[in-house]
């Protein structure tokens, strides 16, 4: 599921308990400005040394193109800062509305859309657990006991039940949330009423008489934030509105068991897990915010002085939208996989998740397929802060293949860290996993690619993910006879070990845990080190 930004209320949530979506972590303080690719002994921030690389390693040398994959929510293919690296199939016609390569696309200049059709392209989406609700229901739902299930519906039965549980927690935590925040900006909105457009807003708060309680938390809660924000309107769209927007929509789309956009704007089979050739060449999509953010910290202009610095100075993006406003399907992220394969991606990057999976065969064959045409997969660990060696986490599509002959060997699983080497180093929203998890990457306040060629900062394994997916690219330009795997292992092996512990919060609970057990390599993703193993590795 594509989320733009970490959604919080840190402020107000203390103060009135209203309903968070997500939380920041490292929050005192700015990072120093393209902190990702910084040195932590040079420039005292965890990033991972790709200045460094660029300086004292890469001078001089010479470097192939790399086609990266995005499969996301669109890119602005448009943007001042990615238009000179965005892919273009040379074997097809702009237009035309001709399959000139024969791939199954028609005009498929810059990637595909498995979103949409000629009568547009889907925006929002269910949750998978409100889709698989929608298809046992008429089966399971007047059932109460796994004994009155036969053996042969019993795994579909059980996912029932997670799926009615999964959405009923969810849906009680949209409409609370939902309440609270409305709540919050309506009393918000008396208070302010008045408030003159030429006086600071933190001067009118501190001089406000509150006129009952409620009001008086409110006023102590917007004195701490314009203490440290002092741009009210900025705060009012960004946490108020956007927490509005987000609590309704997860209302009237996600969990909505009446709301399916696939029949009127898709038209494929939807039982059908095998279609390839449906969609459309819209690669940008309704809201390409997401997808525009990765591509850039993977391969933002690094010599047009405009914007940001991407990992990767020769690489090519090539948009596969697959990823609504909501929970993706198992068979456009299959299809998406191939379509980057069969037409040159070496690396895939995948900042999406989700806790079920409709039909994970599907998405596992297609992985074999990446990796049987030498592609690197690179996946976002997810951001509920959970521990994913524990069997009740899940976190689709992972590495580990369904009929258990094993796992993906060009797959690495990204979690994201933060500035700081201290023990907040473990971004608070991370999953994490001993061996589930891979690596870590910076994922915290990163500031890259938005529509309209417009930055903004945002909190992720999101945007953890590009930052490895663009260090595998970089590897692969230089380095062009290394295979994936050799270029996933020499990634794995050139970490930054952390040999501190870090906290991981639960609530208002605290425990301290070593970061060794986070990951399976202990550390953080670093490109002098990985360039220089790569350099050795014959």
């Amino acid at each position: 599921m594509i989320k733009t930004s970490l959604f919080r209320s840190c402020a107000i949530a203390l103060a009135l308990s209203i309903t968070s979506a997500f939380t920041y972590a490292q929050t005192d303080g700015t990072p120093k400005p393209n902190w990702q690719n910084l040195d932590l002994t040079t420039d005292t921030t965890f990033g991972i040394s790709t200045e460094k690389a660029y300086t004292e390693l890469l001078k001089g040398k010479k470097a192939k193109t790399v086609v990266v994959a995005v499969i996301d929510g669109g890119v602005d293919i448009n943007h001042e800062d990615l238009k000179g690296v965005i892919w273009t199939n040379k074997r097809e016609k702009a237009g035309n509305k001709v399959d000139d390569d024969k791939n199954g696309y028609i005009d498929d200049i810059h990637g595909w859309n498995f979103l949409g059709s000629d009568k547009g392209s889907i925006e929002f989406e269910n949750m998978e657990a409100t889709r698989i609700i929608r298809k046992f229901q008429p089966k399971f739902q007047n059932i109460t006991s796994e004994s009155a299930v036969s053996a042969a519906d019993l795994a579909d039965y059980k996912q029932y039940q997670s799926a009615v549980t999964e959405r009923n927690q969810l849906l009680a935590e949209a409409q609370d949330g939902l309440k609270s925040i409305s709540g919050f900006k309506a009393v918000l909105d008396e208070m302010t009423k008045n408030m003159p457009k030429d006086k600071p807003a933190l001067d009118y708060f501190q001089s406000y008489e509150p006129a009952d309680a409620r009001q008086g938390r409110i006023k102590n809660v917007m004195i701490n934030v314009l203490k440290e924000n002092p741009d009210y309107d900025k705060f009012v769209k960004d946490e108020l509105e956007k927490g509005i927007s987000h609590y309704t929509e997860t209302i009237n789309y996600h969990l909505n068991l009446d709301f399916n956009p696939r029949p009127n704007l898709v038209g494929d089979d939807q039982n059908n897990d095998n279609e390839h050739n449906y969609g459309n060449a819209d690669v940008d999509g309704p809201d390409a915010s997401h997808g525009s953010h990765v591509s850039g910290i993977i391969g933002a202009m690094r010599d047009n002085n405009l914007g940001i610095k991407g990992v990767a100075n020769h690489v090519l993006i090539m948009s596969v939208r697959t990823v609504p406003n909501g929970d993706e399907r198992d068979k456009d992220v299959a299809n998406a996989i191939r379509y980057a394969a069969d037409n040159g991606a070496k690396v895939i990057n995948m900042s999406f998740g989700k806790p079920f999976s409709w039909d994970k065969k599907v998405v596992d064959d297609a992985v074999k397929y990446a990796i049987s045409k030498d592609v690197l997969l690179i996946h976002a660990a997810g951001n509920d802060n959970k521990n994913l060696e524990l069997e009740s986490n899940h976190n689709y599509p992972n590495k580990t293949y369904e009929d258990k002959s094993g796992a993906a060997t060009n797959w690495i699983e990204v979690g994201a860290s933060g500035y700081k080497d201290d023990e907040s180093l473990k971004a608070s929203f991370s999953n994490y996993g001993k061996t589930r998890v891979d690596v870590f990457a910076p994922g915290v306040r990163i500031n890259s690619t938005t529509p309209n060629s417009t930055y903004s900062v945002y909190d992720g394994t999101s945007m953890a993910s590009p930052v490895v997916a663009g260090l595998a690219a970089l590897i692969r330009s230089y380095y062009p006879r290394l295979t994936a795997a050799q270029v996933k292992d020499i990634i794995l092996k050139s970490v930054v070990k952390v040999n501190h512990n870090v906290v991981i919060r639960d609530g208002q609970n605290e425990t301290k845990v070593p970061f060794s057990d986070l990951c399976v390599t202990g550390g953080i993703v670093n490109a002098y080190n990985a360039l220089k193993l790569a350099a050795a590795t014959k």
